[in-house]
């Protein structure tokens, strides 16, 4: 069953700020603007979205929360992982021109200026405890010959 907005409507602002990185104002305000966005965009074609406003705010920050596959989002919210890309791309870039959300941009990693503090783990080389073989062990395992099948003739 897909989650939408409406299942967090009515959250407290904490659960709410866990679940989409956001509070409630700030949602609203994300919502507004893209709502006048797709006025502008859609005024005289194309056909009506299948997600509500704000179910694509909620597609836009999960990705971008959760780290979800469009894949995984495009079962969540019923329509195809093309367009889960698009409605990311769409949204992010309206929230972007309009100037009042500041969304950093990919090529800004590649900036010497940017000062990024960056923590890597290695989790690969952690070394597994494993028992000890004693000496009766290992001599009992020599002087044990392999029990060989007769061989009949």
């Amino acid at each position: 069953m897909p989650l939408s907005y409406a299942d967090f409507k009515h959250a407290a602002d904490s659960n709410f700020k866990r679940e989409f990185g956001v509070n409630h104002v700030t949602f609203d305000a994300m919502c507004t603007v893209l709502a006048a966005n797709y006025q502008r965009v859609h005024q005289r074609r194309g056909r009506k979205s299948k997600l509500l406003i704000a179910d694509k705010v909620t597609l836009m920050l999960r990705y971008y929360r959760k780290y979800n596959t469009f894949a995984e989002l495009s079962f969540e919210f019923g329509i195809s992982e093309s367009t889960a890309h698009t409605i990311v791309t769409h949204t992010e870039r309206a929230l972007k021109n309009s100037g009042q959300f500041n969304l950093l941009d990919k090529k800004v990693l590649l900036d010497d200026e940017v000062e990024l503090d960056i923590l890597v783990v290695d989790a690969t080389g952690t070394k597994i405890q494993r028992p000890k073989k004693t000496k009766s062990v290992l001599l009992w395992q020599t002087q044990m010959p392999h029990a060989q099948k007769p061989v009949n003739h």
